[in-house]
């Protein structure tokens, strides 16, 4: 697809979201089956719902278009959530686990946050305004997301992370303590 104009890179932009959603839909089964804790599982359950309707609202706005939402892969989304599959083959602590499947998932809202910002701007400069309101509805519950998982990770997990590690370094130190200290048989 030639990009010749705004209304070109606009329906560029709504196949992109609509990539990075259906990305996200596939993607986020995986982080609530790793997730333990229970407030994060459920805000991450409560947010495939959500995603689910977004994308059948970019579906409804590239109809509305003559255009299909479909088409073209979103690299970006693809990059975010590959790097969330390595954290999900890491060995850690649940709390440090849940800490970094938190970190993975704002990155995953701050990019939709941008594109969708992106998009709305685009929808009014082009007197769609139906559309606009759409996307902006959608802008707005992944700021939400963005925020309850910014909640979850600041009353909680996060701290919960730091005494992992503090805990972690205190059993190193008693360790240490309980060595025998190796002395020198050199003779100068």
């Amino acid at each position: 697809m030639a990009l010749e104009n705004l209304r070109d890179l606009y329906v560029d932009k709504l196949k992109d979201l609509y990539s990075a959603e259906n990305q996200i839909i596939k993607a986020l089964p995986r982080m609530i089956k790793n997730a333990s804790s229970p407030a994060l599982q459920q805000a991450l359950q409560d947010h495939l719902t959500v995603t689910e309707t977004q994308a059948q609202r970019l579906e409804e706005i590239a109809a509305n278009l003559g255009e299909r939402a479909k088409g073209k892969k979103c690299a970006g989304m693809e990059g975010l959530l590959e790097e969330g599959k390595e954290l999900l083959k890491e060995k850690a602590d649940a709390d440090v686990f849940d800490a970094g499947i938190i970190a993975a998932a704002q990155s995953v809202e701050h990019y939709e946050i941008a594109g969708y910002g992106t998009a709305v701007a685009w929808a009014k400069l082009l007197g769609h305004n139906a559309a606009a309101e759409l996307l902006q509805q959608s802008l707005d519950e992944e700021k939400e997301a963005d925020q309850t998982l910014s909640s979850i990770a600041e009353s909680w997990i996060n701290e919960m992370a730091v005494d992992e590690q503090d805990e972690m370094e205190d059993e190193e130190d008693t360790e240490e303590e309980q060595e025998p200290a190796m002395t020198s048989t050199w003779k100068a």
